[in-house]
């Protein structure tokens, strides 16, 4: 037990100082209205997601530290869903409706083709 939780602790850690450095570089690039730093995390954390899984049936199918490490800490740590949705509330008060709707559609559709591309590329 001590071990999953340091390999949880480890893994968030890892994935939460990795996101807060992703999204202070996409805002430098793009300092726009739209969360592009929010919305390219949620892509790539969904498409590493996707590669994990497909590798734990390959790779580490017996190890369960490696997937609670990777797929629950990791990307778990990485991933941004409760932002998504506090800047998905912000675009609301802020009567944007139109991208507040694309950014809602683009998470949701192209976060599903990554975790399916993950998938298919480990198959």
């Amino acid at each position: 037990m001590i071990k999953n939780v340091l390999l949880v602790g480890l893994g968030g850690g890892i994935g939460s100082i990795a996101r807060y450095l992703f999204q202070r570089w996409m805002y430098a690039l793009y300092p726009h209205h739209f969360p592009w730093g929010t919305f390219g995390v949620n892509v790539i954390g969904c498409f590493a997601i996707g590669l994990f899984w497909g590798l734990s049936f390959r790779s580490f199918n017996d190890n369960e530290s490696w997937k609670l490490f990777l797929m629950f800490a990791l990307c778990g740590g990485f991933t941004t869903f409760s932002a998504f949705t506090l800047e998905g509330m912000g675009l609301l008060r802020e009567q944007r409706l139109f991208l507040f709707l694309s950014y809602i559609a683009a998470s949701v559709i192209v976060g599903l083709l990554a975790t399916w591309l993950g998938m298919l590329i480990t198959r």
